[in-house]
């Protein structure tokens, strides 16, 4: 149809440069898709849109007013995840439907979108909190093992920090696992000086196969392990490795800047006993292991500001700045105006209400925009238990990691303290304690 003033004109060919408005092929589609005549040949798909380095931080649950609503807001849902390009929408283990997006003025414009023009429904909202990442600091303290459930399997990883910018390099598709082997070989050793057994032995990125920033590496020695029986498991050990990448054991929020590499390796001789049921829960358990030996950390959205405001207001924007854990970078005059241009970087968690609360200081003369920037490690070590957290009070830096993992556990429906021994089998929790006892005598001498 062809939009004149308040009416549709219908056609039957419209030539390129024009909006056309297509009716009943939603319910196929995703977020793009290539339409065709079904008698073209040859017809090939439009490269899919991407928006490298766009990530979706902040969290919103939403559920029906009226329980028996709940599938209109699904629908609703999957309206709003098909008209936005960044916002996503999942279901959580605990149930609730979140919806995820780059910032509040989206996440705002979506709601409205789901209650008046999708749903129809009435929708209550939860407060909005930001994403986490799960990460690691140093290299695992023991290499982890793991056993299937059969026995007859055995997987030996070690975890430690990616290199630096590498991340970003695969999120921003500078790399791909697509291309051959030298290439791929080449690019590692220019670019992050690997050695040349290292790059040529990538197995997979996770969690996603594509743009995923974690690295599994295969680091065995053909003399020490049956590589011929290790390939016929890769495609379960990369398995248990993406689905260990995308719920991480501190809070089951995907990892972040972390290596893999498997160091040794046992595998069943027969088919039978090393199928995908015994091999990527044991894949998964091991990757669990490692990490959480690496002293795993939580990594937390942080925003790019930038604020325009005249001179006699930016002593106020410093404090509001200040008090949202924020700091600036740069401050320089705006040429030919009396305005200042303040830039600097806000965390997520603590962004809400920025504007509001930066317009309110400074009677409404400065103006803000944010955009997402990088992920930083919050400080503090989440898994400290000798840390005490007062209700009602602000955590001091220290034990920021662990409030906010604490918090993000009880909203999930998870117990607050991490399962160890859920992760480690008992051979593995047996060595921890030999390990630990053998550091013990060794401070104590």
């Amino acid at each position: 149809a062809v939009a004149q003033a308040r009416y549709r004109v219908d056609v039957t060919h419209v030539p390129a440069g024009n909006w056309v408005l297509l009716e009943g092929v939603d319910a196929s589609i995703g977020k793009t898709a290539t339409i065709v005549d079904r008698k073209l040949e040859g017809a090939c798909v439009f490269k899919p849109l991407s928006y490298h380095g766009a990530t979706a931080p902040i969290k919103l649950a939403v559920e029906p007013l009226n329980p028996s609503e709940l599938p209109k807001m699904l629908h609703g849902l999957r309206c709003v995840s098909k008209s936005y390009p960044l916002v996503t929408t999942h279901v959580e283990e605990s149930g609730e439907h979140v919806l995820c997006g780059a910032g509040e003025l989206a996440l705002d414009c979506a709601m409205h979108d789901l209650r008046e023009m999708y749903g129809g429904v009435e929708v209550k909202v939860a407060d909005p909190v930001a994403a986490f990442r799960e990460t690691v600091t140093e290299t695992s303290s023991l290499k982890c093992f793991a056993e299937s459930a059969n026995k007859a399997n055995k997987l030996t990883v070690i975890a430690e920090p990616l290199d630096r910018g590498l991340a970003g390099d695969i999120e921003a598709g500078e790399v791909s696992l697509d291309w051959d082997r030298r290439t791929l070989s080449d690019f590692f050793q220019s670019k992050y000086d690997w050695d040349a057994l290292a790059a040529r032995s990538v197995w997979a990125f996770g969690p996603d196969a594509a743009t995923g920033p974690n690295v599994l590496l295969d680091d065995t020695l053909a003399g020490e392990v049956d590589k011929r029986a290790l390939r016929t498991v890769r495609d379960s050990i990369v398995q248990g490795f993406q689905w260990g990448c995308r719920e991480g054991p501190l809070c089951d929020e995907p990892l972040r800047d972390t290596k893999f590499r498997i160091m040794d390796a046992t595998i069943a001789g027969e088919p039978l006993l090393r199928g995908g049921g015994q091999v990527i829960p044991m894949a998964r358990r091991v990757v669990y292991s490692a990490f959480l030996l690496a002293g795993p950390r939580l990594m937390e959205p942080v925003n790019f500001v930038e604020i325009q405001a005249p001179a006699d207001a930016i002593e106020a924007v410093y404090s509001v700045l200040q008090r949202r854990r924020g700091h600036v970078v740069r401050e320089a005059p705006k040429a030919g105006s009396p305005f200042y241009t303040i830039e600097g970087y806000v965390p997520v968690m603590d962004s809400f209400g920025f504007e509001t609360d930066l317009r309110v200081h400074t009677q409404g003369l400065a103006f803000a925009v944010q955009v997402f920037d990088h992920w930083a490690v919050v400080p503090g070590d989440p898994l400290d238990k000798d840390i005490e957290l007062r209700p009602l009070e602000p955590s001091p830096p220290p034990a920021m990691a662990r409030d906010f993992m604490i918090k993000t556990r009880r909203r999930k429906g998870l117990s607050e303290e991490v399962s160890i021994g859920k992760f480690f089998d008992e051979e593995m929790l047996a060595e921890l304690a030999a390990a630990e006892a053998e550091l013990e005598a060794e401070l104590a001498a």
